[in-house]
Protein backbone atom coordinates (compact mmCIF):
# COMPACT_ATOMS: atom_id res chain seq x y z
CA UNK A 1 0.00 0.00 0.00
CA UNK A 2 1.36 3.39 -0.93
CA UNK A 3 2.61 5.52 1.93
CA UNK A 4 0.74 8.59 3.03
CA UNK A 5 1.78 11.79 1.27
CA UNK A 6 2.72 14.63 3.64
CA UNK A 7 3.09 18.07 1.99
CA UNK A 8 6.46 19.69 2.56
CA UNK A 9 4.75 22.82 3.85
CA UNK A 10 2.95 20.97 6.66
CA UNK A 11 4.17 21.74 10.17
CA UNK A 12 5.12 18.81 12.38
CA UNK A 13 2.59 18.48 15.20
CA UNK A 14 3.84 18.50 18.74
CA UNK A 15 3.17 14.76 19.15
CA UNK A 16 5.89 14.05 16.56
CA UNK A 17 8.45 16.32 18.16
CA UNK A 18 10.92 15.23 20.84
CA UNK A 19 9.79 16.08 24.35
CA UNK A 20 11.59 18.90 26.11
CA UNK A 21 14.35 17.60 28.36
CA UNK A 22 14.54 18.51 32.03
CA UNK A 23 17.03 21.24 32.70
CA UNK A 24 18.77 22.58 35.75
CA UNK A 25 17.16 25.68 37.19
CA UNK A 26 18.71 29.12 37.40
CA UNK A 27 17.60 31.43 40.20
CA UNK A 28 17.25 35.11 40.94
CA UNK A 29 15.62 37.35 43.52
CA UNK A 30 14.58 40.94 42.92
CA UNK A 31 13.34 43.68 45.23
CA UNK A 32 10.59 45.79 43.61
CA UNK A 33 10.88 49.57 44.00
CA UNK A 34 7.41 49.71 45.55
CA UNK A 35 4.24 47.68 46.12
CA UNK A 36 3.84 44.86 43.63
CA UNK A 37 0.82 42.63 43.03
CA UNK A 38 2.07 39.77 40.86
CA UNK A 39 -1.42 38.70 39.85
CA UNK A 40 -2.36 42.17 38.63
CA UNK A 41 0.94 42.63 36.82
CA UNK A 42 1.08 39.26 35.07
CA UNK A 43 -2.61 38.69 34.34
CA UNK A 44 -2.53 40.39 30.89
CA UNK A 45 -0.34 37.49 29.70
CA UNK A 46 -3.06 34.94 30.42
CA UNK A 47 -5.07 33.96 27.36
CA UNK A 48 -7.95 32.14 28.99
CA UNK A 49 -8.24 29.78 31.96
CA UNK A 50 -6.48 26.93 30.12
CA UNK A 51 -3.71 28.94 28.46
CA UNK A 52 -0.97 26.37 27.73
CA UNK A 53 1.74 29.00 28.22
CA UNK A 54 0.61 30.38 31.61
CA UNK A 55 -0.40 29.05 35.00
CA UNK A 56 -1.46 30.93 38.14
CA UNK A 57 -1.53 28.70 41.21
CA UNK A 58 -3.63 29.27 44.35
CA UNK A 59 -0.47 29.68 46.45
CA UNK A 60 0.54 32.82 44.51
CA UNK A 61 3.08 31.13 42.23
CA UNK A 62 3.05 31.98 38.54
CA UNK A 63 4.48 29.94 35.67
CA UNK A 64 5.16 31.28 32.20
CA UNK A 65 6.47 29.41 29.15
CA UNK A 66 7.73 31.50 26.27
CA UNK A 67 10.09 31.66 23.32
CA UNK A 68 12.94 34.09 24.01
CA UNK A 69 15.68 35.30 21.65
CA UNK A 70 17.87 32.63 23.28
CA UNK A 71 15.32 29.83 22.83
CA UNK A 72 12.45 28.29 24.80
CA UNK A 73 12.27 29.03 28.50
CA UNK A 74 10.02 28.59 31.51
CA UNK A 75 9.81 31.13 34.32
CA UNK A 76 8.42 30.60 37.82
CA UNK A 77 7.86 33.65 40.04
CA UNK A 78 6.44 34.08 43.52
CA UNK A 79 6.44 36.79 46.16
CA UNK A 80 8.77 36.08 49.10
CA UNK A 81 7.76 36.99 52.68
CA UNK A 82 10.44 39.70 52.85
CA UNK A 83 8.90 41.64 49.95
CA UNK A 84 11.28 40.34 47.31
CA UNK A 85 10.30 38.33 44.24
CA UNK A 86 11.86 34.88 43.95
CA UNK A 87 12.26 33.51 40.42
CA UNK A 88 13.53 30.32 38.83
CA UNK A 89 13.92 29.57 35.14
CA UNK A 90 14.65 26.56 32.94
CA UNK A 91 15.68 25.93 29.36
CA UNK A 92 17.89 27.74 26.82
CA UNK A 93 16.01 30.98 27.52
CA UNK A 94 16.44 30.79 31.31
CA UNK A 95 19.20 33.38 31.62
CA UNK A 96 17.37 35.80 29.31
CA UNK A 97 14.16 35.46 31.36
CA UNK A 98 15.96 36.13 34.63
CA UNK A 99 17.86 39.10 33.18
CA UNK A 100 14.54 40.56 32.05
CA UNK A 101 12.70 39.84 35.31
CA UNK A 102 12.62 43.44 36.65
CA UNK A 103 11.41 44.76 33.30
CA UNK A 104 8.77 42.04 33.01
CA UNK A 105 7.40 42.94 36.44
CA UNK A 106 7.17 46.66 35.80
CA UNK A 107 10.58 47.73 37.06
CA UNK A 108 10.82 50.29 34.26
CA UNK A 109 7.22 51.42 34.76
CA UNK A 110 6.54 54.73 36.51
CA UNK A 111 3.16 54.46 38.27
CA UNK A 112 4.07 57.42 40.47
CA UNK A 113 3.72 59.65 37.39
CA UNK A 114 0.01 58.88 37.17
CA UNK A 115 -2.42 61.58 38.34
CA UNK A 116 -6.10 60.61 38.69
CA UNK A 117 -8.64 63.13 37.41
CA UNK A 118 -11.82 61.29 38.39
CA UNK A 119 -12.93 60.08 41.80
CA UNK A 120 -13.53 56.50 40.62
CA UNK A 121 -10.05 56.32 39.09
CA UNK A 122 -8.48 57.86 42.19
CA UNK A 123 -10.24 55.36 44.47
CA UNK A 124 -9.15 52.38 42.39
CA UNK A 125 -5.62 53.72 42.11
CA UNK A 126 -5.47 54.00 45.90
CA UNK A 127 -6.86 50.48 46.40
CA UNK A 128 -4.53 48.88 43.84
CA UNK A 129 -1.06 50.17 44.75
CA UNK A 130 0.55 47.00 43.40
CA UNK A 131 -0.50 47.60 39.80
CA UNK A 132 2.50 48.04 37.51
CA UNK A 133 2.54 47.66 33.72
CA UNK A 134 4.54 44.65 32.61
CA UNK A 135 6.94 44.69 29.68
CA UNK A 136 7.87 41.35 28.09
CA UNK A 137 10.16 42.69 25.36
CA UNK A 138 8.63 40.05 23.06
CA UNK A 139 6.26 41.11 20.30
CA UNK A 140 5.20 37.93 18.52
CA UNK A 141 4.01 36.13 21.66
CA UNK A 142 1.42 38.90 22.18
CA UNK A 143 0.79 39.76 18.53
CA UNK A 144 -0.37 36.29 17.43
CA UNK A 145 -3.00 35.77 20.16
CA UNK A 146 -4.17 39.36 19.65
CA UNK A 147 -4.75 38.60 15.97
CA UNK A 148 -6.68 35.49 16.96
CA UNK A 149 -8.92 37.69 19.16
CA UNK A 150 -9.98 39.96 16.30
CA UNK A 151 -13.77 40.24 15.99
CA UNK A 152 -14.59 36.97 17.77
CA UNK A 153 -15.61 36.03 21.28
CA UNK A 154 -12.85 35.51 23.81
CA UNK A 155 -13.86 31.86 24.15
CA UNK A 156 -13.29 31.31 20.41
CA UNK A 157 -9.92 33.05 20.51
CA UNK A 158 -8.76 31.22 23.63
CA UNK A 159 -9.74 27.87 22.11
CA UNK A 160 -7.79 28.62 18.92
CA UNK A 161 -4.68 29.66 20.85
CA UNK A 162 -4.91 26.61 23.07
CA UNK A 163 -5.31 24.12 20.21
CA UNK A 164 -2.59 25.61 18.01
CA UNK A 165 -0.01 25.95 20.77
CA UNK A 166 -0.62 22.46 22.14
CA UNK A 167 -0.50 20.91 18.67
CA UNK A 168 2.42 22.82 17.14
CA UNK A 169 4.29 24.18 20.17
CA UNK A 170 6.82 22.25 22.25
CA UNK A 171 6.56 21.02 25.85
CA UNK A 172 8.04 23.65 28.14
CA UNK A 173 11.39 22.92 29.80
CA UNK A 174 11.18 22.61 33.55
CA UNK A 175 11.85 20.57 36.64
CA UNK A 176 11.40 16.82 36.65
CA UNK A 177 8.37 15.41 38.39
CA UNK A 178 4.67 14.82 38.03
CA UNK A 179 3.70 18.18 39.57
CA UNK A 180 5.27 20.25 36.80
CA UNK A 181 4.12 17.81 34.12
CA UNK A 182 0.55 18.25 35.36
CA UNK A 183 0.65 21.95 34.51
CA UNK A 184 0.79 21.02 30.82
CA UNK A 185 2.86 24.04 29.82
CA UNK A 186 3.90 24.54 26.20
CA UNK A 187 6.12 27.04 24.41
CA UNK A 188 4.42 28.58 21.38
CA UNK A 189 5.69 27.59 17.91
CA UNK A 190 8.54 29.47 16.29
CA UNK A 191 7.91 31.63 13.23
CA UNK A 192 8.82 28.86 10.77
CA UNK A 193 6.39 26.42 12.37
CA UNK A 194 3.55 28.96 12.40
CA UNK A 195 4.16 29.54 8.68
CA UNK A 196 3.85 25.80 7.93
CA UNK A 197 0.54 25.13 9.68
CA UNK A 198 -1.81 23.87 6.94
CA UNK A 199 -5.05 25.65 6.18
CA UNK A 200 -7.23 22.80 7.43
CA UNK A 201 -5.62 23.00 10.89
CA UNK A 202 -6.42 26.70 11.13
CA UNK A 203 -9.97 25.77 10.16
CA UNK A 204 -10.12 23.00 12.77
CA UNK A 205 -9.05 25.55 15.41
CA UNK A 206 -11.90 27.85 14.34
CA UNK A 207 -9.65 30.49 12.76
CA UNK A 208 -11.01 32.03 9.56
CA UNK A 209 -8.77 32.74 6.60
CA UNK A 210 -8.59 36.48 7.29
CA UNK A 211 -6.98 35.98 10.70
CA UNK A 212 -4.78 33.06 9.68
CA UNK A 213 -3.46 34.99 6.69
CA UNK A 214 -2.68 37.94 8.95
CA UNK A 215 -0.68 35.66 11.26
CA UNK A 216 1.17 34.24 8.26
CA UNK A 217 2.06 37.70 6.98
CA UNK A 218 3.35 38.67 10.42
CA UNK A 219 5.51 35.59 11.01
CA UNK A 220 7.19 36.01 7.63
CA UNK A 221 8.67 39.25 8.97
CA UNK A 222 8.89 38.22 12.62
CA UNK A 223 12.31 39.80 13.14
CA UNK A 224 11.04 43.15 11.91
CA UNK A 225 8.02 42.85 14.18
CA UNK A 226 10.24 42.09 17.20
CA UNK A 227 12.17 45.31 16.57
CA UNK A 228 9.05 47.20 17.68
CA UNK A 229 9.77 46.13 21.28
CA UNK A 230 12.54 48.73 21.50
CA UNK A 231 10.68 51.55 19.71
CA UNK A 232 8.74 54.47 21.08
CA UNK A 233 4.98 53.99 20.95
CA UNK A 234 4.17 55.93 17.74
CA UNK A 235 6.92 54.17 15.79
CA UNK A 236 6.00 50.78 17.24
CA UNK A 237 2.33 51.26 16.35
CA UNK A 238 3.31 52.20 12.81
CA UNK A 239 5.64 49.22 12.47
CA UNK A 240 3.00 46.67 13.43
CA UNK A 241 0.35 48.27 11.23
CA UNK A 242 2.52 47.82 8.15
CA UNK A 243 1.08 44.30 8.09
CA UNK A 244 -2.28 44.07 6.33
CA UNK A 245 -4.87 42.91 8.83
CA UNK A 246 -3.21 44.58 11.83
CA UNK A 247 -4.94 47.77 12.87
CA UNK A 248 -4.85 50.07 15.91
CA UNK A 249 -6.75 47.60 18.13
CA UNK A 250 -4.34 44.70 17.56
CA UNK A 251 -1.26 46.92 17.71
CA UNK A 252 -2.31 48.50 21.02
CA UNK A 253 -3.22 45.15 22.59
CA UNK A 254 0.22 43.84 21.62
CA UNK A 255 2.31 46.82 22.70
CA UNK A 256 0.56 47.08 26.06
CA UNK A 257 2.25 43.76 26.84
CA UNK A 258 5.47 43.76 24.83
CA UNK A 259 6.42 47.40 25.48
CA UNK A 260 4.62 48.24 28.71
CA UNK A 261 3.06 51.10 26.75
CA UNK A 262 1.20 53.19 29.31
CA UNK A 263 -0.52 55.27 26.62
CA UNK A 264 -1.50 52.47 24.21
CA UNK A 265 -5.24 52.95 24.54
CA UNK A 266 -7.33 50.29 22.78
CA UNK A 267 -9.57 51.81 20.11
CA UNK A 268 -11.95 49.78 18.00
CA UNK A 269 -13.06 47.62 20.91
CA UNK A 270 -16.71 46.61 21.13
CA UNK A 271 -17.09 47.13 24.88
CA UNK A 272 -14.36 49.48 26.12
CA UNK A 273 -15.83 52.84 24.98
CA UNK A 274 -19.10 52.08 26.76
CA UNK A 275 -17.28 50.98 29.91
CA UNK A 276 -15.12 54.11 30.01
CA UNK A 277 -18.06 56.34 29.10
CA UNK A 278 -20.25 54.78 31.81
CA UNK A 279 -17.52 55.01 34.46
CA UNK A 280 -16.42 58.58 33.79
CA UNK A 281 -19.54 60.29 32.43
CA UNK A 282 -22.51 57.98 32.87
CA UNK A 283 -22.62 57.46 29.10
CA UNK A 284 -22.79 53.77 28.29
CA UNK A 285 -23.28 54.59 24.59
CA UNK A 286 -19.93 56.37 24.21
CA UNK A 287 -17.99 55.66 21.01
CA UNK A 288 -14.24 55.77 20.44
CA UNK A 289 -14.19 59.54 19.96
CA UNK A 290 -16.09 60.11 23.20
CA UNK A 291 -13.82 57.68 25.04
CA UNK A 292 -10.68 59.43 23.78
CA UNK A 293 -12.11 62.78 24.84
CA UNK A 294 -12.78 61.46 28.35
CA UNK A 295 -9.28 60.00 28.55
CA UNK A 296 -7.60 63.18 27.25
CA UNK A 297 -6.58 64.31 30.79
CA UNK A 298 -4.61 61.06 31.06
CA UNK A 299 -2.49 61.68 27.96
CA UNK A 300 0.61 59.53 28.26
CA UNK A 301 -1.16 57.23 30.74
CA UNK A 302 -4.40 56.31 28.97
CA UNK A 303 -3.83 52.57 29.07
CA UNK A 304 -3.15 52.71 32.81
CA UNK A 305 -6.34 54.73 33.28
CA UNK A 306 -8.41 52.14 31.40
CA UNK A 307 -6.83 49.30 33.44
CA UNK A 308 -7.91 51.08 36.61
CA UNK A 309 -11.41 51.68 35.26
CA UNK A 310 -11.75 47.98 34.41
CA UNK A 311 -10.41 47.00 37.84
CA UNK A 312 -12.98 49.26 39.51
CA UNK A 313 -15.74 46.89 38.43
CA UNK A 314 -17.90 49.91 37.56
CA UNK A 315 -19.24 48.55 34.28
CA UNK A 316 -22.68 49.08 32.73
CA UNK A 317 -25.20 46.25 33.08
CA UNK A 318 -25.68 44.18 29.96
CA UNK A 319 -28.75 44.96 27.91
CA UNK A 320 -28.02 42.92 24.77
CA UNK A 321 -27.05 39.32 24.12
CA UNK A 322 -23.38 38.44 24.05
CA UNK A 323 -21.77 37.95 20.65
CA UNK A 324 -22.75 34.51 19.35
CA UNK A 325 -19.72 32.23 18.97
CA UNK A 326 -19.12 30.84 15.49
CA UNK A 327 -17.99 27.27 14.93
CA UNK A 328 -16.34 27.45 11.52
CA UNK A 329 -14.69 24.09 12.12
CA UNK A 330 -18.10 22.52 11.38
CA UNK A 331 -18.44 24.28 8.03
Amino acid sequence: MAGRFVPRTTAVPRQQQPAATDASASYRTWTPPGPLDLRLVLSPLRRGPADPAYRALPDGTFWRATRTPAGPGTLRVAAAPDGRVAAAAWGPGARWLLDQLPTLLGGSDAPEAFRPHHRLVATTHHRRPGLRLLRTGLVMESLIPSILEQKVTTDEAYRAWRLLVRTYGTPAPGPAGAEFAAYGLYVMPDARTWSRIPSWEWHRAGVDSKRSETVLRAVRVARRMEEAASMELPEAMARLQLIAGIGPWTAAETLQRSNGAADAVTVGDIHLPGIVGHALAGDRDADDDAMLALLAPYAGQRHRATRLILLSGHTPPRRAPRMTPRDIARL
